[in-house]
């Protein structure tokens, strides 16, 4: 069933964050231009808290980066990889990058194993591919992607992989989906969400991010119950007792109990939050309108590894 939306909060803070996040919401589901190609829309820029943040290395060496759907790190080489917009971008340590594939739109990603990417979204303008290209996989690190499934149905928002099982937040048709091998899926509740995690310990637990707050399923996905606060945009599941969530204005909070409680480790530089992702118990990846920022200290402190740019 569908998550329901609690009564409004008397805290003006949480209000104001779940009006933001019906926003992106209704931008992701409509950001596609009747083609397909469309792409989400960035919000206006944030000027940047320089004082909490820290330059590492060089700017990107790929020009023209923006908005970014999915992180990862793959275990294969140890680079970070960034979907986005316009391809996926891999970044060393140093700070360089590099598109390691085309230009497609590259919406729900997930790093499920050595060299071994899952993902959705649009294709390049001009190669003739679905305009919704149901769920891709790479094998190779994102220089080439083959079709599993749903292709020209669905475009997955977002993607989870546990103990071999896939669960995509498909943001066409507006439900979850689950599925063993890629190729055939379970349909699962209806939920207007952003963003899902799964418990890597118990499969059967479900998160969604909704506008009224995380809502919880305790059967793989089948029900959802209401949303509660905080209201988070994206989640990360990395261990038992450590998830994460990014509210939209970038502040990240840390749950050690499943998602019941929650608290606040710190904020990440650059405004509205676009990405998130717990490599492992203290190790996060975020992005947000002005780059994407890596914590090793559990989301207290953030170091700026991309830089991106408006257009």
């Amino acid at each position: 069933m569908p998550a329901r939306s609690r009564p409004r909060s008397a805290a003006t803070a949480a209000a104001a964050a779940a009006i933001l996040l019906a926003a992106v919401l209704t931008g992701c589901s409509d950001d596609s231009s009747p083609d397909g190609r469309g792409g989400a829309s960035s919000a206006e820029s944030a000027e940047s808290t320089e004082s909490a943040e820290h330059s590492h290395g060089s700017e990107g060496s790929v020009s023209g980066i923006s908005h970014i759907h999915g992180l990862g790190v793959n275990p294969g080489d140890g680079r970070l990889y960034v979907a986005t917009h316009r391809g996926v971008i891999a970044v060393d340590d140093d700070g360089s990058s590099e598109r390691v594939g085309d230009t497609a739109d590259y919406m729900g990603f997930t790093v499920a194993g050595k060299d071994t990417f899952l993902g959705s979204g649009h294709p390049a303008e001009g190669s003739g591919d679905h305009a919704n290209r149901g769920l891709i996989r790479s094998t190779d690190a994102g220089k080439t992607w083959t079709s599993l499934s749903l292709a020209g149905k669905s475009d997955f928002h977002s993607l989870e992989e546990v103990d071999g099982t896939i669960y995509g937040y498909d943001s066409t048709a507006g439900l979850l989906r689950v599925s063993e091998d890629g190729k055939k899926w379970d349909e699962r509740a209806e939920v207007a969400a952003l963003d899902i995690a799964v418990s890597p310990e118990d499969p059967g637990t479900v998160l969604a991010t909704t506008q009224s707050g995380v809502a919880r399923s305790t059967d793989g996905g089948k029900t959802f119950g209401a949303g509660s606060e905080p209201v988070l945009t994206h989640l990360s599941w990395a261990e038992g007792d450590a998830l994460y969530g990014i509210a939209p204005d970038g502040a990240v909070h840390r749950s050690s109990d499943g998602g019941k409680s929650w608290k606040k480790a710190g904020t990440v530089p650059g405004g509205q939050a676009q990405a998130l992702t717990a490599v492992d118990a203290d190790r996060v990846l975020a992005a947000t309108q002005s780059g994407v920022y890596e914590s090793r200290d559990g989301g207290k402190s953030f170091t700026r590894r991309l830089a991106t740019s408006e257009d």
